[in-house]
C-alpha cells in the first residue's frame, strides 16, 4: 500500500502536463508563424534584387522597343500611367511591376518575376505588340485592351465606356503628343 500511495499522483498532475504541452505547442506555432514573414503580408511580395536606376529602365525600354517595334515614348507613357516608374508597384487588383502585369498575364507571357524590370517591360511590351496586331495597330483600342482587357474592347466594339479606361487612353495619348511636340522642338534648334 505504501508503494501504491507513493506512485499515485494528484488528479490535476496529468491535466497540468497536457496543458503545459499544449502551451508549448501554441507558442512554437505562433513564433514560427511570426518569423515566417507571412503574418499579415498582403499578396505577392517583390523578389529582392539589385536597385534599378532610371538609366537601366531606359535601356530596358530601348531594347523592348527595338525587339517588338513599339516606340520608346509609348512604352514610357504606359509605364508612367501604370506604375509611375515604380518596379515594385502592386495595384489593388493585383497587377504587378512597372507595366502592371496581372499574374495570369505574366504567367502566359512567361514572366517569372513581374518585379524584375527587364522581364516586366519585355513581357508588357510583347503583350502590347500582340494587342496592337490584334486591333490592326489602332492605338486607342490596343491601349484600352491593355487596360480593360481584350474582351471589353470586343464587347463594346471600341474603347469601353469605363471612365478609368477612357481616362487611361486619353492620358497616354496626351503624353505621346507632348513628347512628340518636345522632340520636334528639339530637332528645330
Amino acid at each position: 500500500r505504501q508503494e501504491r500511495a507513493l506512485r499515485a499522483r494528484p488528479p490535476y498532475e496529468d491535466a497540468m502536463k497536457h496543458l503545459l504541452g499544449f502551451g508549448v505547442l501554441v507558442l512554437t506555432v505562433a513564433f514560427g508563424y511570426a518569423i515566417s514573414g507571412f503574418a499579415g503580408a498582403p499578396g505577392p511580395r517583390p523578389v529582392e534584387s539589385a536597385p534599378v536606376t532610371a538609366v537601366d529602365i531606359d535601356a530596358f525600354i530601348a531594347t523592348a522597343a527595338a525587339r517588338y517595334g513599339v516606340s520608346e515614348e509609348l512604352i514610357a507613357a504606359i509605364i508612367e500611367a501604370e506604375s509611375e516608374f515604380n518596379p515594385r508597384a502592386v495595384s489593388r487588383r493585383g497587377a504587378q511591376g512597372l507595366m502592371q502585369l496581372m499574374p495570369e498575364t505574366a504567367a502566359t507571357l512567361g514572366v517569372d518575376d513581374p518585379f524584375d524590370p527587364r522581364a516586366n517591360i519585355d513581357g508588357g511590351v510583347r503583350h502590347l505588340r500582340a494587342l496592337m496586331d490584334r486591333f490592326d495597330n489602332n492605338l486607342p483600342l490596343a491601349l484600352a485592351a491593355y487596360n480593360a482587357g481584350e474582351a471589353a474592347v470586343i464587347k463594346h466594339r471600341g474603347v469601353p465606356p469605363y471612365r478609368e479606361t477612357q481616362d487611361y487612353v486619353s492620358r497616354i495619348l496626351q503624353r505621346l503628343d507632348r513628347d512628340l511636340s518636345r522632340s520636334r522642338d528639339l530637332s528645330r534648334t
